[in-house]
Protein backbone atom coordinates (compact mmCIF):
# COMPACT_ATOMS: atom_id res chain seq x y z
CA UNK A 1 0.00 0.00 0.00
CA UNK A 2 1.41 3.37 -1.02
CA UNK A 3 -0.11 6.79 -0.43
CA UNK A 4 1.57 9.20 -2.87
CA UNK A 5 0.54 12.21 -0.81
CA UNK A 6 2.03 15.20 -2.62
CA UNK A 7 4.85 13.07 -4.09
CA UNK A 8 4.95 11.40 -7.50
CA UNK A 9 4.00 7.77 -7.98
CA UNK A 10 1.09 5.48 -7.18
CA UNK A 11 2.55 2.35 -8.78
CA UNK A 12 -0.17 2.15 -11.44
CA UNK A 13 1.85 3.50 -14.39
CA UNK A 14 3.24 0.93 -16.88
CA UNK A 15 6.83 2.08 -16.29
CA UNK A 16 6.51 1.31 -12.58
CA UNK A 17 5.00 -2.11 -13.24
CA UNK A 18 7.70 -2.89 -15.83
CA UNK A 19 10.45 -1.83 -13.42
CA UNK A 20 8.95 -4.12 -10.77
CA UNK A 21 8.86 -7.03 -13.22
CA UNK A 22 12.54 -6.54 -13.98
CA UNK A 23 13.49 -6.22 -10.31
CA UNK A 24 11.86 -9.60 -9.70
CA UNK A 25 14.32 -11.13 -12.19
CA UNK A 26 17.34 -10.00 -10.14
CA UNK A 27 19.07 -11.53 -7.15
CA UNK A 28 18.32 -9.30 -4.13
CA UNK A 29 21.22 -7.07 -3.12
CA UNK A 30 21.82 -3.49 -2.08
CA UNK A 31 19.68 -1.08 -4.10
CA UNK A 32 19.46 2.65 -4.70
CA UNK A 33 16.20 4.10 -6.10
CA UNK A 34 17.04 7.35 -7.87
CA UNK A 35 14.06 9.69 -8.04
CA UNK A 36 12.15 7.64 -5.48
CA UNK A 37 8.99 9.78 -5.52
CA UNK A 38 6.47 8.11 -3.21
CA UNK A 39 8.82 5.16 -2.63
CA UNK A 40 6.92 2.54 -4.65
CA UNK A 41 10.02 0.89 -6.18
CA UNK A 42 12.15 1.18 -3.03
CA UNK A 43 9.40 -0.39 -0.91
CA UNK A 44 8.74 -3.17 -3.41
CA UNK A 45 12.48 -3.88 -3.61
CA UNK A 46 12.68 -4.14 0.19
CA UNK A 47 9.70 -6.53 0.18
CA UNK A 48 11.50 -8.60 -2.49
CA UNK A 49 14.49 -8.94 -0.16
CA UNK A 50 16.77 -6.21 -1.50
CA UNK A 51 18.75 -4.42 1.13
CA UNK A 52 19.95 -2.08 2.20
CA UNK A 53 17.58 0.10 0.15
CA UNK A 54 18.22 3.83 -0.26
CA UNK A 55 15.82 6.21 -2.01
CA UNK A 56 17.03 9.53 -3.38
CA UNK A 57 14.92 12.46 -4.51
CA UNK A 58 15.44 16.17 -4.98
CA UNK A 59 11.99 16.89 -3.49
CA UNK A 60 11.83 16.99 0.32
CA UNK A 61 8.15 15.99 0.18
CA UNK A 62 9.09 12.81 -1.73
CA UNK A 63 11.66 11.90 0.94
CA UNK A 64 9.07 12.41 3.69
CA UNK A 65 6.40 10.41 1.83
CA UNK A 66 8.83 7.57 1.03
CA UNK A 67 9.75 7.23 4.71
CA UNK A 68 6.07 7.26 5.75
CA UNK A 69 5.11 4.69 3.11
CA UNK A 70 8.03 2.43 4.05
CA UNK A 71 6.94 2.53 7.71
CA UNK A 72 3.32 1.81 6.73
CA UNK A 73 4.52 -1.23 4.77
CA UNK A 74 6.80 -2.50 7.51
CA UNK A 75 10.03 -2.25 5.53
CA UNK A 76 13.29 -0.45 6.11
CA UNK A 77 14.12 2.14 3.47
CA UNK A 78 16.50 5.02 3.94
CA UNK A 79 15.42 8.10 2.01
CA UNK A 80 17.66 11.09 1.38
CA UNK A 81 17.34 14.49 -0.22
CA UNK A 82 19.78 14.62 -3.16
CA UNK A 83 20.13 15.86 -6.71
CA UNK A 84 21.34 12.68 -8.41
CA UNK A 85 22.79 14.64 -11.32
CA UNK A 86 25.02 16.70 -9.02
CA UNK A 87 25.31 15.06 -5.58
CA UNK A 88 27.10 11.78 -4.80
CA UNK A 89 25.00 8.65 -5.35
CA UNK A 90 25.46 5.82 -2.84
CA UNK A 91 27.13 2.72 -4.23
CA UNK A 92 24.78 -0.27 -4.51
CA UNK A 93 24.75 -3.49 -6.52
CA UNK A 94 21.52 -2.39 -8.23
CA UNK A 95 20.25 1.04 -9.19
CA UNK A 96 16.71 1.71 -10.34
CA UNK A 97 15.40 4.92 -11.88
CA UNK A 98 11.93 5.51 -13.31
CA UNK A 99 12.61 8.94 -14.75
CA UNK A 100 12.86 10.56 -18.19
CA UNK A 101 15.10 9.26 -20.96
CA UNK A 102 17.33 12.35 -20.73
CA UNK A 103 17.84 11.83 -16.99
CA UNK A 104 18.54 8.09 -17.45
CA UNK A 105 21.27 8.92 -19.99
CA UNK A 106 22.83 11.59 -17.74
CA UNK A 107 22.52 9.44 -14.63
CA UNK A 108 24.08 6.19 -15.90
CA UNK A 109 27.73 7.40 -15.92
CA UNK A 110 27.35 8.59 -12.30
CA UNK A 111 26.19 5.24 -10.93
CA UNK A 112 28.42 2.92 -8.91
CA UNK A 113 26.25 -0.12 -9.63
CA UNK A 114 26.72 -3.29 -11.63
CA UNK A 115 23.06 -3.40 -12.69
CA UNK A 116 20.72 -0.57 -13.66
CA UNK A 117 16.95 -0.94 -14.05
CA UNK A 118 15.85 2.07 -16.06
CA UNK A 119 12.42 3.22 -17.16
CA UNK A 120 10.25 6.29 -17.66
CA UNK A 121 10.49 6.42 -21.45
CA UNK A 122 8.60 5.21 -24.48
CA UNK A 123 9.08 1.84 -26.14
CA UNK A 124 10.44 3.55 -29.25
CA UNK A 125 13.20 5.20 -27.18
CA UNK A 126 16.63 3.56 -27.10
CA UNK A 127 18.70 4.74 -24.14
CA UNK A 128 22.32 5.35 -25.11
CA UNK A 129 24.43 4.40 -22.11
CA UNK A 130 28.17 4.24 -22.66
CA UNK A 131 29.75 1.44 -20.66
CA UNK A 132 26.46 -0.43 -20.20
CA UNK A 133 25.01 -3.43 -22.05
CA UNK A 134 21.26 -4.01 -22.22
CA UNK A 135 20.44 -7.37 -20.63
CA UNK A 136 16.64 -7.35 -20.87
CA UNK A 137 13.77 -5.15 -22.05
CA UNK A 138 10.08 -5.17 -21.27
CA UNK A 139 7.35 -3.03 -22.79
CA UNK A 140 3.68 -2.36 -22.13
CA UNK A 141 1.18 0.17 -23.44
CA UNK A 142 3.89 1.95 -25.44
CA UNK A 143 6.30 2.30 -22.49
CA UNK A 144 9.57 0.45 -21.83
CA UNK A 145 11.94 -0.60 -19.05
CA UNK A 146 15.42 -2.07 -19.39
CA UNK A 147 18.01 -3.85 -17.28
CA UNK A 148 21.52 -2.68 -18.11
CA UNK A 149 24.69 -4.40 -16.94
CA UNK A 150 27.96 -2.55 -16.58
CA UNK A 151 30.51 -3.72 -19.18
Amino acid sequence: MVDPGRAFGTGAHPTTRLSLELLQELEPAGLVDVGCGSGVLAIAAAKLGFGPVVGLDDDPVAVEVTLANAAANGVEVEARLADALADPIPAAAVAVANVTLAVVERLAPRLESGLFVASGYLDRDEPRLDGWLRRDRRSSDGWAADIFERR
